[in-house]
């Protein structure tokens, strides 16, 4: 695996660049240093306290380790957004995002390796989770210091991540946030709750429009608990429409509709601002 970086400041070194602002953990970074994977134009190993120029150009190159989900025939999964380093991709809804068992071959991973093995490359890793019922926007690490920065990012809020979904009944606020902890049901298997004993759990919304019977909105995560949308809609009473494990009416899907709609950040390896939505086309 190889990719470069161009030095944006005067005075940065490897060092500073890996520890302070990729935060990448002691252990990678040991294994970089060992493996001599940062170089020059010239291919020599750039000396890791050297103050840089900006603009200078850093070449990483190390081995990858192969990633364990066996590839579909072929894949079948849209992919919105691609770099040296990530790929933001469409799942379907639906599909698990990883397997759960050795038998779960057909999962949003599994054509994500279809499409890299394609392209001869044996690496990829989700950042994030979507539910199976959920449809949308993915992050995909195509090498481990892509994986590490971005979890990273994840913990540290600085992806913003906007959902779409139908909720039942109108809600009277234009805005809100809904601030309630999220644990496991006791009585259920799957089932989340509102607890007080729970995670912390954080999601903002806004009204888009209001219907007859329901009200679109579209929501925002600070945390990332499971079914956290789903939980938090149901527990200020207006539940997603169809969402019959959270308390709503059955409809004739006999589903729930909910969709990761849009993907906004800082590119750490890039530098730029990166808007990835699921209708249309990245933009910068």
């Amino acid at each position: 695996m190889h990719f470069h970086y161009e030095i944006s400041q005067d005075g940065l070194t490897v060092e500073t660049l890996l520890r302070e602002k990729w935060k990448l953990g002691k252990k990678l970074v040991h294994e970089l240093r060992m493996a001599k994977a940062v170089k020059n134009t010239d291919g020599e190993a750039v000396k890791w306290n050297e103050p840089l120029s900006k603009g200078t150009m850093l070449f990483f190159i190390f081995s990858v380790p192969k990633s364990n989900y066996s590839p579909t025939k072929q894949c079948e999964i849209e992919i919105k957004y691609e770099d040296d380093h990530i790929l933001i991709v469409s799942k379907p809804k639906g599909m698990s995002t990883h397997p759960n068992d050795r038998d779960d071959h057909n999962t949003c991973m599994n054509h994500v390796m279809a499409y890299m093995k394609d392209k001869g490359l044996q690496y990829a890793e989700h950042v994030h989770r979507l539910d199976q019922g959920t449809k949308g926007l993915l992050i995909v690490a195509k090498h481990p210091i892509a994986k590490s920065v971005f979890d990273r990012m994840i913990e540290e809020k600085s992806i913003v991540r906007t959902y779409e979904a139908e909720v039942q009944g109108i809600i009277k606020k234009d805005r809100g946030t809904i601030n309630a902890p999220i644990g496991k049901d006791r009585h259920h298997p799957t089932r989340r709750i509102v607890s007080k004993t729970g995670q912390h759990a954080v999601t903002h919304f806004k009204v888009v429009k209001r219907k007859e019977h329901s009200t679109v909105v579209h929501l925002q995560l600070e945390t990332g608990r499971t079914h956290q949308i789903r939980v938090h809609m149901a527990h200020i009473g207006h539940p997603i429409v169809g969402d019959v494990m959270y308390n709503a009416r059955k409809t004739s899907k006999r589903d729930y509709e909910l969709h990761a709609i849009q993907l906004e950040f800082e590119h750490p390896f890039l530098d730029k601002r990166i808007i990835v939505n699921d209708l249309n086309t990245a933009t910068q």
